[in-house]
């Protein structure tokens, strides 16, 4: 069955200081305003506004290695996973109680498949398989 995905948006991760603080750097150093200083009310995440072609721009706090990574959205987690390890990706874990997949790019690059969050909205999804 088909499925469509599409990037969703960069992920900011920050491990050494307050999400509020990380956001506010990033807010100012890409010219985007804070749209949610506090997504969750957990102090763990903060999602910039009025970002180029609807992309997710959100500050993450984390405990591994600051670092930026991508999202991939889709409208079927399991067939995209499946889709990108047979591109030679692989699954490195399923935190959260699975609501996403983190996986790793051949390249070494990790990245995340999360659920489509506003399928109308954005660019153009593609669409995989028969």
């Amino acid at each position: 069955m088909p499925h469509q995905s599409r990037l969703a948006g960069f992920i900011i991760d920050c491990k050494d200081a307050p999400v509020e603080a990380s956001a506010r750097f990033w807010s100012a150093a890409l010219g985007l305003p804070i749209e949610d200083p506090n997504e969750g009310g957990l102090g763990k995440y903060a999602v910039l506004g009025d970002t180029p072609a609807d992309l997710h721009i959100e500050v993450q706090r984390v405990d591994h290695e600051s670092r930026v990574h991508l999202d991939i959205e889709t409208d079927d987690i399991e067939a995209e996973v499946a889709r990108l390890g047979a591109l030679g990706a692989r699954e490195v874990s399923r935190p959260h109680d699975a609501r996403w997949v983190v996986m790793q790019a051949p390249t070494g690059q990790r990245f995340c498949v999360v659920r489509m969050k506003y399928p109308g909205k954005g660019v153009p999804a593609n669409t995989w398989g028969d």
